[in-house]
């Protein structure tokens, strides 16, 4: 367990700090414990935020009775002081907290760390492929406890890649589960193969069976003269 550091998620109306705002803000400890998990109800005058709402599925309603994001500050500032605070895509995030971060020993970004262990060049950028969280999460094995793009579950996810990342313990734990799951989908795979190739020598020889069976009551019956 690290104690100096932290995970941390926010979901928004968009993606404009100078238009947009904060929904939502989660914040935990390397081992998971939860530090701060809330709703933020948007500045007057922001009611409606459509395509954002699409992705996380926060609604006006859900913010309407939420504490401002000026009542969360002291817990906020008070979770991330003197901490490494790593956040998924922290450009993004950063944009949005602002001064909130001042406190934090520093900001790493989980996104462009999996960039680097993944190691693709997009050459349309330039730099370095960057990957989705999910996909992230996908390959060390996180299971979601929640929906992915809300601020507790996407956190939680970006601690597991971290992890991954930066405790070979960890690492070793996850991988060796990832090639157990492999063995099993390969055994199942093999399993149902040879099932089906069974299935299907069975279906021949009961269609051969039911072919001479009738030839044969037909010729005893006199029906037929000759084998068919």
């Amino acid at each position: 367990m690290n104690e100096h550091t932290v995970y941390l998620d926010t979901e928004g109306t968009g993606l404009d700090p100078d238009k947009d705002a904060m929904l939502e803000i989660a914040i935990v400890d390397d081992t998971g414990t939860i530090l701060l998990n809330s709703l933020i109800a948007p500045p007057p005058g922001l009611n409606a935020w459509p395509l954002a709402q699409t992705i996380h599925g926060i609604t006006p309603a859900m913010v309407s009775t939420a504490p401002s994001l000026d009542t969360l500050r002291p817990q906020i500032e008070a979770a991330v002081r003197n901490r490494d605070v790593v956040i998924y895509n922290a450009a993004f995030d950063a944009g949005f907290l602002g001064t909130l971060l001042d406190g934090a020993r520093s900001v790493r970004c989980c996104m462009e760390a999996w960039s680097e262990h993944v190691n693709e060049w997009d050459a349309r950028f330039q730099r370095l492929r960057w990957h989705k969280l999910v996909s992230a999460a996908a390959a060390v094995g996180f299971e979601w406890p929640g929906n992915a793009h809300r601020a507790l579950a996407d956190t939680l996810a970006c601690r597991a890649v971290w992890q991954y990342l930066h405790n070979p313990t960890e690492r070793e734990r996850v991988d060796a589960l990832i090639h157990n799951h492999r063995l099993e989908a390969e055994a199942t795979s093999a399993l149902r193969s040879a099932e089906h190739k069974t299935r299907m020598r069975d279906n021949r020889w009961r269609d051969y069976i039911s072919e001479f069976l009738l030839t044969w009551w037909l010729r005893r019956f006199g029906a037929v003269s000759h084998w068919s």
